[in-house]
């Protein structure tokens, strides 16, 4: 019999200073049985950066046709399609044709730098196109702190997350790799 997804509870605080977003997040986070805790964190994270009320998790790694994080307008029409880890050039091209604005957020440190390297040209002509490298040692970190029930309070300001949990507080930079050009 196959094993099912594992649910966190996560009460997210989101203190987004440049975006002006204050606001408290009740939220059930699957998490598949071949995804580790430092995934789910960066998912988490990528969620934080993006938070709105209209933002919500996807059946993600269960389903190929849909993102791990979107934002759909009131027709039902993409809005944001947030990928996380490192997907194929062929995933993100379509996806960029299927929604206003695309960002690729990957975290294994070297892993994501050769995927990048490799696909980057392919991926030039994507004109809603961001990649953001989250750094993995923080993001191992916070994986240690994995509880079935949390609260996590992400402070951002300046392109710096600063997440408190109940056991640590770290800091996280976010590094962009590629932004669409305006």
């Amino acid at each position: 019999m196959a094993l099912g997804a594992t649910i966190y509870k996560i009460e997210l605080h989101v203190a987004d200073v440049g975006r002006h977003y204050y606001e408290s997040h009740a939220l059930r986070v699957a998490r598949h049985p071949s995804e580790t805790a430092q995934r789910m964190f960066a998912r988490l994270i990528a969620f934080a950066l993006h938070a709105d009320e209209h933002l919500t998790f996807t059946r993600g790694i269960s389903q190929a046709d849909e993102p791990d994080i979107w934002r759909k307008d009131l027709t039902g029409a993409i809005d944001l399609w947030i990928e996380v880890g490192l997907p194929t050039s062929t995933r993100i091209l379509k996806a960029c044709g299927l929604s206003e604005q695309v960002v690729v957020y990957c975290y294994s440190d070297q892993g994501s730098k050769l995927w990048w390297d490799s696909c980057s040209n392919e991926l030039q002509r994507a004109k809603n196109l961001t990649v953001i490298s989250l750094p993995g040692q923080v993001l191992e970190a916070l994986a240690e702190q994995t509880e079935r029930s949390m609260v996590i309070h992400v402070n951002i300001e300046d392109n710096e997350l600063f997440v408190c949990t109940e056991h640590s507080q770290l800091s996280l930079a976010p590094v962009v790799w590629r932004e669409p050009a305006r």
